[in-house]
């Protein structure tokens, strides 16, 4: 060994000790541990999150998965329930009328039992959420922001509007 090598284990005057105590790494170490138990908590709890809202959106989905098929089919119900209304005024049309009224009620019964239902306008109080004014008219007979007339009936499917009510609203009596 050549004489300015240090041997293993001789201590040199120039070299500082860098022996650290167990004390002093440990806070070090719990702090860190800590942390990354902090971090996992928070990734293992946004994960439940996401598996609860995937979940919930799942069950979204499939609870209004029909409501455009529904909602194109509402126009149809307004044109038989229409063509049903002239026919009940023509003369000698009763089998007919007993028919039609037969078709609305399968049809009815069918939205009914997928969870459409209509939307209660006539002397109700205007909810714009619900109905949509197309016009005002003076009424005796109906308090002001009350629906005078029901002019198209609205739908919703469960607690889902499909379609607002179209509806005449009173403005009160005329003075």
């Amino acid at each position: 060994m050549k004489k300015n090598e240090p041997e293993p284990g001789d201590k040199t005057p120039d070299a500082p000790e860098k022996a650290v105590s167990a004390t002093e790494e440990a806070p070090d170490f719990q702090a860190e541990a800590a942390r990354f138990k902090d971090l996992a908590l928070r990734a293992q709890a946004e994960l439940d999150n996401y598996r609860k809202r995937a979940i919930r959106d799942k069950e979204e989905s499939a609870r209004y998965a029909n409501a455009r098929l529904l909602e194109k089919l509402l126009p149809v119900l307004d044109n038989f329930e229409l063509g049903l209304e002239a026919a009940r005024s023509a003369p000698d049309a009763a089998s007919i009328v007993e028919g039609m009224a037969m078709v609305q009620k399968q049809l009815q019964d069918f939205l009914k039992e997928h969870g459409v239902e209509a939307v209660p306008a006539e002397g109700e109080v205007f909810d714009p959420s619900h109905h949509e004014a197309v016009a005002q008219e003076h009424s005796p007979a109906v308090p002001e922001g009350h629906v005078v007339r029901l002019l198209r009936k609205g739908y919703r499917l469960r607690d889902r509007l499909l379609r607002p009510s179209s509806v005449t609203v009173s403005k009160g009596a005329a003075e």
